[in-house]
C-alpha cells in the first residue's frame, strides 16, 4: 500500500467500553445527510473525468468468484496495470495510471504475484471468507499463508455474532489477533454491515475494529444480501473523522458490493470529500472494491473524450 513516508499507521489503543457503548445513531439524521449527499448534482465535464480518473486509482480491482482461475486473474492484473485504453489515456494526457490494488482469494495470490511482480498490491480475503464461521486458529493461519504467499494487503471478515451480541472484548481481541498476524501486510476489517441489523451496530463495530488496529474500515463481502450503502457509508466515515481527532490515527474506507456504475463511484467519492476531506481521497485511505466497476467508467470516460458511447462489451473485461 503506497503512502506518505510521514503517514503514521493506526494502531491498537485499547478497548474503551464506555465509548462504545454510549455510541447512539439518529437513523432519521443520517438517512436525510445520506440522501442529501447521494442526490447533490455531480461534477460535470473536465471535473467528472477527473474525479473518474481518481476512482480508478482508488479502486481494489476484484475477482471472488467460485470459478476463477489463474488466467482470468492474470487478465484482472493486467488490467490493473492498464485500465484505460492508450487513446483514451492520451486524449486525458495521462502518463500513468492503475487501480489501487487487485482483490483475489488466498489461491490466487501466486498468479497474481507472477504478473504483478511488486508494481501494485495486491489484498487477499481472509479468516474464512466470507461468513467468517471457522476456528480463529484456522483464520489467523490462512492470513500468516497469504502474507507468506506475497499478499500485501489482507481482507479480513470479522465475527458477526460479536456485534450481534453485544460482545465487543470478544470483537476487539480477534481484530487485535488478526492485525499481528498480518505483521506488516494492511489488514481492512469487513463488518458485513447487511448483518449488522441496526446503524448503531455499524458505528460501534467500526469503532471496536479502529481501537484494535485496523488500517481500513470496510463495509461487506459483496455476498450478503445488501451491500454497501450511502446511510452506512456516512456512518463509518463519521466513525473515521471521530477515531482521527481522538487519537491521531488515519484509518481507510472502503465500500464493496454493488458498486458498479460510474454514477455510485461518484457518489462515494462525495462522502469522503464532504465528510473527511481531499486528504482521505488517496489510494492509502480510500479504495473502491468492485470488478465491473471499471467497465463503466471507462465508458464514461469514452463518453467525455468522444461525445459517444461505447457498448460495454467493446471494453476489455478482466
Amino acid at each position: 500500500m503506497t503512502q506518505p513516508l510521514d503517514f503514521k499507521r493506526n494502531t491498537a489503543v485499547g478497548l474503551d467500553l464506555g465509548l462504545v457503548n454510549g455510541i447512539k445513531v439518529n437513523r432519521n439524521a443520517a438517512d436525510r445527510r445520506a440522501a442529501s449527499l447521494a442526490n447533490r448534482r455531480t461534477v460535470k465535464k473536465e471535473y467528472q473525468a477527473a474525479w473518474l480518473v481518481r476512482a480508478i486509482e482508488c479502486m481494489d480491482l476484484t475477482t471472488l468468484s467460485g470459478d476463477d482461475t489463474p488466467g482470468r486473474v492474470e487478465r484482472l492484473c493486467m488490467k490493473a496495470m492498464r485500465p484505460l485504453r492508450t487513446d483514451l489515456m492520451q486524449a486525458l494526457g495521462l502518463e500513468r495510471l492503475t487501480t489501487g490494488a487487485v482483490c483475489v482469494y488466498h489461491e490466487m495470490i501466486q498468479p497474481a504475484v507472477r504478473i504483478l511482480e511488486g508494481r501494485l498490491p495486491i489484498a487477499a480475503v481472509s479468516t474464512a471468507f466470507p461468513a467468517g464461521l471457522s476456528s480463529l486458529e484456522t483464520k489467523l493461519r490462512e492470513i500468516e499463508l497469504s502474507v507468506a504467499a506475497g499478499a500485501t494487503e489482507i481482507d479480513i471478515v470479522i465475527t458477526r455474532q460479536h456485534v450481534l451480541t453485544g460482545n465487543w472484548q470478544a470483537l476487539y481481541d480477534e481484530m487485535v489477533a488478526y492485525r499481528q498476524a498480518c505483521g506488516e501486510a494492511h489488514v481492512k476489517a469487513i463488518l458485513a454491515t447487511g448483518d449488522l441489523v441496526t446503524l448503531e451496530n455499524v458505528a460501534k463495530a467500526s469503532w471496536v475494529c479502529m481501537m484494535a488496529g485496523a488500517d481500513f474500515i470496510k463495509t461487506s463481502t459483496g455476498k450478503e444480501g445488501v451491500n454497501a450503502t450511502i446511510p452506512v457509508s456516512l456512518v463509518m466515515v463519521r466513525a473515521i473523522r471521530d477515531y482521527y481527532e481522538q487519537t491521531g490515527f488515519m484509518v481507510g474506507y472502503k465500500p464493496a458490493g454493488g458498486v458498479s456504475t460510474a454514477k455510485s463511484a461518484l457518489q462515494y467519492l462525495t462522502v469522503m470529500k464532504e465528510e473527511l476531506g481531499n486528504e482521505w481521497l488517496q489510494p492509502h485511505l480510500f479504495r473502491i472494491g468492485a470488478s465491473s466497476l471499471l467497465t463503466d467508467i471507462e465508458r464514461q470516460l469514452e463518453h467525455y473524450v468522444t461525445g459517444n458511447y461505447s457498448a460495454a462489451h467493446r471494453h476489455a473485461q478482466p
